[in-house]
């Protein structure tokens, strides 16, 4: 990334209402690939913002090059991190280098640095036809990690994956279960699609469910390495689409994010998954709960950001509820 642009990307938020608290995630590739000292002139336009508590940093990494000096810039600058790991060692037969050697060894060292300085963090984990039939031996994994947290992701088409394999509804719906079941039982690592259908269902109990139906959909601008602009989903930036100027919304050299996020309702993609979230709110009993997939999801499953239902929903948002509910009869 160039150095302007972060200067950018701190000069906007600088702009905005000084009770709104911005999240940087760091991510899209291998973020840790950059030099340390580069990455260290790209969080100083952001440093003033973030003793005054109006900046989080966090990362998305694989975990494989992270040492001292990593952890180092971790505890200094407050980082959130996100370690990407689908389960034990074979399951992560496709997390290879260039050299085409799994990453597998290096990240278990990354994972065990930053167990032994302390550093909390949280685990996405991409649910594959290997491994979706076997909920136990996955969460054993992730309880015995040490994260805080972890997340799963029935593998998806989107972005560049299209050729991902299929898995059939009635797997997934038998993974949830036994996550659920595992997460009832209380002896584990957190799930955030059950957390998210639990805090959902604290608010409901309380009479607080307007809060919920009530928070808007985060624009989520993604800025790429020399300031290009895209919203909802960074897996857009990069993306050929002529009929949408490949996603592109701005530059933040030229302009500012709230800037453009103030025309942001002119955009057509924008206004095409504003419509997807109209259907989904008038036709899925789910709505109150999801309030509507992903919109990345939408159109790489249907080339259109105003479909309704996908095999996101599907595996991510319905079928842990369903399981969830089955489970409190």
């Amino acid at each position: 990334m160039l150095g302007e642009v972060a200067e950018a990307v701190a000069a906007s938020i600088a702009e905005q209402a000084a009770e709104h608290a911005v999240t940087i995630l760091w991510h899209s590739g291998e973020p840790l690939a950059t030099p340390i000292d580069q990455f260290m002139r790209l969080l100083q336009p952001f440093e003033s913002l973030r003793q005054e508590g109006r900046v989080q940093h966090n990362v998305q990494s694989n975990g494989m090059l992270i040492d001292e000096a990593w952890c180092d810039i971790f505890i200094e600058y407050e980082f959130s991190i996100g370690i990407s790991i689908d389960g034990p060692e074979q399951a992560n037969a496709n997390r290879i280098n260039w050299a085409g050697r799994p990453i597998f060894p290096q990240l278990q060292r990354g994972i065990t640095m930053l167990r032994e300085r302390n550093i909390d963090f949280r685990a996405i984990c991409t649910v594959s036809p290997q491994t979706v039939h076997d909920p136990s031996a996955l969460l054993s994994f992730f309880d015995e990690l040490g994260c805080r947290e972890v997340g799963f992701n029935v593998e998806e088409i989107e972005g560049i994956n299209v050729d991902r394999p299929h898995i059939d509804e009635a797997a997934v719906e038998e993974f949830w279960s036994g996550v659920v079941a595992h997460q009832i039982a209380g002896t584990g690592v957190q799930v955030r699609e059950v957390q998210n259908i639990t805090d959902y269902l604290t608010l409901a109990r309380a009479g607080q469910k307007q809060k919920w139906l009530d928070a808007r959909h985060e624009p989520g601008p993604a800025v790429s390495w020399d300031g290009r602009v895209v919203l909802m989903s960074p897996e857009l930036l990069g993306v050929t689409a002529p009929h949408h100027e490949d996603f592109v919304v701005g530059n933040i050299l030229r302009e500012s994010i709230p800037s453009i996020l103030a025309r942001a309702h002119e955009v057509g993609y924008v206004s095409e998954f504003m419509q997807g979230l109209a259907g989904c709110e008038s036709t899925c009993p789910f709505w109150s709960m999801c309030r509507g997939a992903h919109a990345s999801n939408r159109y790489f499953e249907t080339g259109t950001f105003a479909t309704t239902e996908t095999a996101h929903c599907r595996n991510t948002r319905q079928a842990p509820t369903v399981a969830l509910a089955a489970a409190l009869q």
